[in-house]
């Protein structure tokens, strides 16, 4: 069976903002379906002007506290970039790609559901990292 991919209405390019970015950002990480002990910051990183596009990049970093180890011994972080056009109308809805820390793969969010076990796959991966070490 083919699960439905929740996805959010970007906003336009002449209505974003920073602040607004990382909203949505949020809304959208909303939909995913993520147990409830998963907890995220997200924060803007920086801005980049290229030639025919602005990307403002974004990064939500991801553990599971618990009350014996309030601060996890690994997180695992999920890297956003959202593109406003210079081509396109500055009406037209910003494009949002992820990416996940492991990985080179970028994903648009209204094509690919997210999953929890990529979160789980790298956090377990770093702490046999520091296991090893």
């Amino acid at each position: 069976a083919k699960r439905v991919i929740k996805t959010i209405q970007w906003t336009t390019g002449n209505n974003f903002t920073v602040e607004r970015g990382r909203q949505q950002i949020e809304e959208l990480i909303s939909t995913w379906d993520i147990h409830e002990s998963w907890l995220h910051h997200s924060e803007f990183l920086e801005e980049e002007e290229l030639e025919d596009s602005k990307r403002y990049h974004y990064r939500a970093c991801w553990g599971i506290p618990t009350r014996r180890k309030p601060i996890p011994r690994a997180t695992a972080s999920v890297y956003f970039v959202i593109v406003i056009s210079k081509l396109k109308p500055d009406t037209s809805p910003v494009e949002v790609f992820f990416r996940l820390e492991s990985s080179r793969l970028i994903r648009r969010p209204e094509e690919c559901q997210f999953r929890e076990k990529w979160l789980q796959d790298i956090i377990e991966n770093k702490i046999i990292l520091i296991e090893r070490l």
